[in-house]
């Protein structure tokens, strides 16, 4: 498993749990407001040796519960279940974060109980998701797939979205609460701009208008959330 980056202590990449972050290298997204360019366009990163993340996830287990997954885009690797079923033996949970375009590889980690947590990014509505995921053509039923797959599972699971204002308005908010109808946790997220973002001069959407979003989708969502706001 190619590994380019590690954060060895977070306790905001999965929630009420304190773990260590792995990234993944490369993506199949290109979203402009990403700001994991270096992940996305993994060329010439460093690659830290699986033994040597096994030997750290060893040695801390009394300081951390959980294991987080990022990218990039994890799913792209094929020995991903191979990965964590060594890291679940240690006694970790396992969080996943994932755009949702490889719905077999999903279902197939939720299957093997290899993952404890999803974390599925939404990234627009229908019509503006290509866009927005920075893509000249886009798969949607392999997103609607992986939807479907985490709404029918007992998996505990959030849909994401990164709020953009150049990207996301609150026509795009109902389309999105018509698609995701019926879920149980949904987040939308703080942008914050980074020198490492994929293209530089987006902007964050105000509080006030972030929470009328969230009090819309309320609507239809068991439990909607502001992240980083």
């Amino acid at each position: 498993m190619i590994i380019n980056g590690i954060e060895k202590l977070s306790l905001v990449d999965y929630d009420g749990v304190a773990a260590c972050t792995l990234f993944t290298g490369g993506c199949n997204f290109a979203c402009p407001f990403c700001h994991n360019s270096p992940l996305v366009y993994s060329q010439n990163l460093p690659v830290i040796d699986n033994d040597e993340i096994f030997e750290f996830l060893i040695k801390r287990k009394n300081v951390l519960n959980g294991v987080v997954i990022t990218g990039g885009e994890p799913t792209l690797n094929p020995d991903l279940p191979q990965f964590i079923a060594k890291i679940k033996t240690i006694g970790y949970k396992v969080k996943l974060d994932t755009n949702g375009t490889n719905p077999k590889m999903l279902s197939r980690l939720i299957e093997k109980r290899l993952v404890d947590y999803v974390a599925m990014d939404i990234k627009n509505s229908k019509e503006k998701y290509a866009l927005t995921a920075g893509v000249k053509k886009i798969d949607l039923a392999s997103i609607e797939q992986s939807i479907k797959i985490l709404m029918d599972s007992e998996i505990e699971y959030e849909f994401r979205t990164t709020l953009v204002k150049e990207f996301h308005e609150f026509s795009d908010m109902e389309k999105i609460a018509e698609w995701i109808n019926g879920a149980r946790k949904y987040v939308l997220q703080k942008f914050t701009e980074r020198e490492t973002c994929i293209k530089l001069g987006f902007s964050e959407i105000e509080k006030d208008i972030a929470q009328s979003y969230r009090d819309y989708l309320a609507k239809y969502i068991s439990q909607v959330l502001l992240r980083g706001y």
